[in-house]
């Protein structure tokens, strides 16, 4: 479900930008220029998603070390 996400959604709507710009007037080449915009958004956001998601299982890892006594700092 997340690759459908994370992928085939921003390509399917860069796609029909790209059909727009192609087939259309100016008026709809305008709004292709503007679904590959929000194709990019939809990538920028799912990739700030996961960086989060990322950074907070690190952060749990090192909170589970430290209540176990390993500190990062030490060999």
């Amino acid at each position: 479900m997340m690759a459908v996400v994370r992928i085939w959604l921003p390509a399917a709507i860069a796609l029909a930008g790209v059909v727009l710009i192609i087939v259309g007037d100016e008026t709809t080449a305008a709004m292709g220029v503007l679904l590959l915009g929000v194709a990019l958004l939809v990538v920028l956001a799912n990739l700030f998603v996961r960086l989060s998601l990322s950074s907070e299982r690190e952060r749990e890892e090192e909170e589970r070390n430290r209540e176990r006594g390993v500190w990062p700092d030490e060999p």
